[in-house]
């Protein structure tokens, strides 16, 4: 930039460090600037190198010479105090930038496990583990949500809407705080029974 310029503005940086000579550091590290002495006991030296206190005071400041800073810095130990599960637990954290991780997960199980089954193929029963074949004892085929409904309602694939209904209105009548007492210990059961029949009410598998 032309230092001439006509505002009376000079944005050089030279310009800023002479203005502003604070913290400046030569190549060694020295601050050039320092008018401290000698932190070391007895060293009347001028302090012109600046080492941590401790490991967990990293801002703040002894100020050496440039004899016993290298002194101070061959002693220097991070983990000086730290026992060895506090050491390993560090080195674990330093894998991950200090940012622990959290485990991913499988939506799908989640949503699984909103209706109380750990694994999906316990919506198939019997069935997730052995295959009966087409005789007459395999059932009909209803999809999984349909099936694990009429678990919840011991109900059979054979009834019909208004014979599940039966079901499902007495549960409703032993499981509803309203009707036994204001007790709602089985509401999560409750949810479940009314979760089953909205998903059998509304199918086309059985008959009115």
């Amino acid at each position: 930039m032309n230092k001439d310029d006509p505002f009376g503005f000079d944005m050089s940086v030279s310009s800023a460090k002479k203005k502003n000579p604070r913290g400046r550091r030569g190549m060694s590290g020295a601050s050039e600037t320092s008018t401290r002495v000698c932190d070391h006991d007895g060293c009347q030296e001028a302090g012109k190198y600046r080492a941590p206190k401790a490991p967990d005071v990293l801002d703040d400041y002894f100020w050496f010479c440039q004899q016993h800073v290298r002194e101070y810095n061959n002693k220097w130990n991070f983990f000086d105090g730290t026992t060895e599960a506090e050491m390993n637990a560090k080195l674990s954290e330093g894998k991950v930038w200090e940012r622990p991780t959290k485990p991913l997960g499988d939506p799908e199980a989640r949503a699984w496990a909103r209706l109380g089954i750990e694994d999906p193929h316990q919506v198939l029963g019997a069935n997730a583990t052995r295959n009966p074949g087409k005789g007459p004892q395999a059932g009909r085929r209803l999809p999984p949500t349909e099936r694990r409904s009429l678990e919840i309602l011991d109900a059979k694939d054979n009834m019909t809407k208004a014979e599940i209904r039966k079901i499902y209105k007495s549960l409703i009548k032993v499981l509803h705080p309203d009707m036994n007492g204001g007790d709602r210990s089985q509401e999560e059961q409750l949810q479940q029974v009314v979760w089953a029949w909205d998903q059998l009410k509304a199918s086309r598998n059985f008959k009115d």
